[in-house]
């Protein structure tokens, strides 16, 4: 059996969370943990290693950028988070120079990797990092709403009282403020989200879905103001497209990607519905979405790209 080497860049509550969960999902063979900080690298490894006996073979060190050698996916959750009242957007300037003297070191050792970027603002340091690497866009993938895509499923399956897991809906474009919600696709048990609710008793119109949304866009914010940090359900989250690459799953997961002509758009990552494999991402899928939400999606990507443009990308 093909071993899987994993390395993690960043070992804060991100990334060390994301170790933890595909070293207990059984997804890699060797996981690699670097960090600026190599003591605290250090004691993530040996922590996660202690718990050796209770999970798949692997075996978990901290190492310096070359011991990510011939990775065959580097997760990258390194640089500065976003600080209470701050957006994703607010912290690019912060995280660019990181790239910049980063993401050629990676990519020189491990040149048929897969490149997953978690950090914030994750679309926009994809699209940096897809630059700085020389890498096919199929190689390099953001986390994209894939988190916002669970919240909004979480949510909607307290609404509606029906396992979270059977709401099929998503949440597309920037991860951040100008996200959108794909109200014209969301169905239930084959039911449209409206009919959905009808048959519960209860309208569901624009009120609630502005409200919904509003709590989708706004969780992170909620929880960093109470207690300074995310880590768990992005941790799951990551461990999640990492599943679908390793197992070529062929799953459908909305990670950010590079758009090159559909909805209109070029030349930005944002998120949309992907087929995820081995080779990274398959292909891009373009639903059928109302004319109101191709328009947000327009206005999510100009957002973007302004941001590009004013980092000098």
């Amino acid at each position: 059996m093909k071993k899987t080497k994993i390395s993690i860049i960043g070992a804060g509550f991100v990334g060390s969370t994301s170790a933890y969960a595909i070293m207990i999902a059984g997804l890699a063979s060797e996981i690699v943990i670097v960090d600026v900080n190599h003591q605290k690298a250090e004691a993530e490894a040996m922590d996660l290693s202690h718990g050796a006996a209770f999970v798949k073979p692997v075996l978990v060190t901290a190492g310096k950028i070359e011991d990510t050698k011939d990775s065959d996916i580097i997760v990258i959750t390194a640089g500065v988070g976003p600080r209470p009242n701050e957006t994703r957007l607010d912290i690019i300037a912060k995280n660019y120079q990181i790239f910049k003297d980063m993401i050629p070191s990676l990519v020189a050792l491990s040149p048929e990797s897969i490149l997953l970027v978690v950090s914030n603002p994750v679309d926009v340091l994809t699209y940096i990092t897809y630059k700085l690497s020389g890498f096919p866009a199929h190689r390099v993938i953001g986390s994209g709403t894939v988190l916002d895509t669970s919240r909004l499923r979480y949510v909607l399956s307290n609404k509606m009282i029906i396992d979270a897991r059977n709401v099929h809906s998503y949440v597309i474009g920037e991860h951040g403020d100008s996200e959108i919600v794909t109200w014209s696709i969301t169905d239930i048990g084959g039911s449209s989200i409206e009919e959905y609710s009808r048959n519960l008793g209860f309208e569901f119109n624009d009120d609630i879905k502005d409200s919904i949304q509003s709590e989708v866009r706004n969780a992170a914010y909620e929880i960093i103001n109470r207690k300074g940090h995310t880590n768990y359900a992005v941790g799951l989250s990551i461990r999640r497209i990492v599943e679908a690459i390793v197992r070529n799953e062929q799953s459908i997961l909305t990670v950010s990607c590079l758009l090159e002509g559909q909805y209109g758009i070029e030349d930005v990552y944002l998120a949309l519905p992907c087929i995820v494999n081995q080779k990274g991402i398959s292909r891009i899928l373009t639903n059928p979405l109302s004319e109101k939400e191709v328009n947000e999606l327009k206005s999510s990507a100009e957002i973007l790209k302004k941001v590009i443009q004013d980092a000098n990308v």
